[in-house]
């Protein structure tokens, strides 16, 4: 039995350790879109399969068991490739994905949008001194609605386009802390963030709540259509050990 992950989330690391410690044969590919990713055990592949089509190719020719779609919960594209490509090739497929916050005592308070580009006008609007948390690839929706703005950018990797003189950068990586994100937040005026889920990027969060900072979240993207999905590894590995069959010994 082969299983393939989509990853690079901690669940998805943490599956893929289940799986091995199960006997399973599982390979992980990650998109190649962070320069030092943290790798999970097992074989790794970097990088695209082109698309759909390309992905059912690669199920196809490497004799696939099953598929586990454990990407980020905004990589909406990743995820209707892999719905796409299972539905030609007859490979079942679950998604692994953390709860969001949306359930969270403090969800009523923050404003709520569909998209970066929508974020970017309300954050305008609330504050001067916004502290951008939404990844480097969607930067560029913030740079003219705050060209003048005090911005703050915490980003994993450099992005790839020219920031505002206004603007500073700080390449970091979570797990954070509550007090770390509280002096990180003190002289912040807005909060931007993206329904993530988990508990690593949390404490921005509790810090805003305390200090009464207000909060921007975008909404997560819709999951495919007639795709299972859980939340937790542990639920994943069982549904391999269901939906694959039982791993040679």
């Amino acid at each position: 039995m082969t299983v393939l992950v989509l990853g690079g989330t901690g669940e998805a690391r943490e599956l893929a350790v289940l799986l091995e410690n199960d006997g399973v044969d599982v390979e992980s590919s990650l998109a190649g879109r962070v320069a030092r990713p943290r790798l999970p055990v097992g074989r790794v592949r970097i990088g695209g399969f082109g698309g759909a089509e390309g992905l059912a190719r690669h199920l196809t020719d490497t004799g696939v068991s099953a598929v586990v779609d454990a990407t980020h919960p905004f990589a909406a594209g990743i995820s209707a490739n892999a719905a796409e490509a299972c539905a030609q090739t007859g490979v079942p497929l679950l998604r692994l994905q953390r709860p969001g916050w949306a359930a969270a005592n403090e969800a009523a308070d923050w404003h709520w949008v569909e998209d970066h580009d929508q974020a970017a006008e309300v954050t305008a609007k609330l504050g001067t001194r916004p502290l951008l948390t939404i990844g480097r690839q969607q930067l560029h929706r913030f740079v003219e609605p705050l060209r003048d703005a005090d911005v703050l950018a915490r980003v994993v990797d450099e992005p790839d386009l020219e920031l505002p003189s206004s603007w500073r950068l700080l390449l970091d990586r979570g797990p954070y802390d509550l007090a770390g994100e509280k002096g990180l937040l003190a002289d912040r005026d807005v909060l931007v963030t993206k329904d993530s889920g988990g508990t690593w990027t949390w404490p921005k969060i509790g810090a805003a709540t305390e200090l009464g900072v207000p909060v921007v979240v975008v909404r997560r993207p819709a999951a495919p259509d007639g795709v299972e999905q859980v939340s937790d590894p542990e639920a994943a590995a069982a549904w391999v050990s269901r939906s694959a069959g039982p791993a040679p010994r």
